[in-house]
């Protein structure tokens, strides 16, 4: 396939590239100042900024999925909130369908079944996050009424922990652990794009 990838110079992102590459497919993705990127060999770049409406069709254009680990720099408030709705034009103007991005399992979604520690831990970041919990929850409306094909993977804390291949998830339901490592999430996120898992969902997930 040809995936198209957001946040791809991040510390996850960098492994999602990097295990698409390994799986054979074709990458291309985006970067400010792609001289420095430092993604792997194989990967395509375009330049520019995700809120751009014009470079997020460049970017789409002719992929069959696309992927995001955007994260919000310093002070950056509204990025997901931002970049979701331009995301969703952009997809729908070049026929792409498929989505996978990455949220937080700091937020809820209608019909989930947390467990009471998941409850609290919730809550806390619901009181305390502030405007980046609200970003995320706002990027989960516009996924959920966009009619595209979309998954939200809701990780727990991120480590830097060896690949396990071993992951929990489940589309409502809190798995065990509170944590998952970035290389086991970047393998599940690849994953969710080849067997279309949880489309229309936005799965919790942890190391298994």
């Amino acid at each position: 396939m040809k995936v198209a990838v957001l946040g791809a110079t991040g510390r996850t992102g960098r492994l999602v590239v990097g295990e698409l590459l390994a799986r054979g497919h074709d990458v291309v993705a985006l970067a400010r100042d792609p001289a420095a990127a430092g993604l792997p060999d194989g990967a395509s770049v375009v330049a520019g900024h995700a809120r751009d409406a014009g470079v997020l069709r460049s970017l789409v254009a002719g992929a069959d999925a696309v992927v995001s680990t955007l994260g919000p720099g310093r002070g950056d408030r509204t990025l997901h909130r931002d970049v979701a709705p331009v995301l969703v034009q952009a997809l729908r103007a070049e026929g792409v369908r498929r989505f996978v991005g990455v949220s937080g399992a700091g937020i809820d979604v209608p019909g989930d079944r947390k467990s009471r520690r998941d409850r609290f831990i919730s809550g806390a970041i619901g009181r305390f996050g502030g405007d980046a919990v609200r970003d995320k929850v706002l990027e989960y409306g516009v996924w959920a009424a966009s009619g595209l094909d979309w998954t939200l993977v809701r990780p727990p804390r991120l480590t830097d922990a060896p690949v396990t291949g071993r992951v929990e998830h489940h589309a409502h339901t809190s798995p065990r652990s509170t944590s998952i490592g970035r290389g086991d999430l970047a393998v599940f996120v690849v994953g969710c794009v080849e067997l279309r898992r949880h489309v229309g969902e936005a799965p919790l997930v942890a190391k298994g």
